[in-house]
């Protein structure tokens, strides 16, 4: 079994900072990308920025400049710091990763429970 856990989130003033991270953990051989999507209330998932294992990014276009994705491979964490943040940034932020948990098996997402950012003064 593959968990994922987030850390990070809370509440920050317009304009603040964050670093959200996230930890796989369980049996598994490999993780191919890891990323972030988040959910704002009323409204539909999105994806946020994924980073792969040989560390090419991608962000949704509302982020790119204020956030960054990075990755610790022998860790198996994923990093999102979120920078000039402003109150359309509130959502739960979910952690994703794409697993195998053996050689034989396919790909398999998986996601972590999530944790809340608010942005708000």
């Amino acid at each position: 079994q593959v968990q994922l856990v987030e850390s990070g989130g809370g509440l920050v003033q317009p304009g603040g900072s964050l670093r959200l991270s996230c930890a796989a953990s369980g049996r598994f051989v490999s993780i191919q990308t890891m990323g972030w999507y988040r959910q704002a209330p009323g409204q539909q998932r999105e994806l946020v920025a994924t980073i792969t294992s040989g560390g090419n990014t991608n962000y949704v276009d509302s982020v790119k400049g204020r956030f960054i994705v990075s990755r610790e491979s022998a860790k198996n964490t994923v990093f999102l710091q979120m920078n000039s943040l402003n109150p359309v940034d509130t959502a739960v932020y979910y952690c994703t990763a794409n697993v195998r948990v053996s050689w034989s098996s396919l790909w398999t997402d998986y996601w972590g429970q999530g944790t809340q950012v608010t942005v708000s003064s």
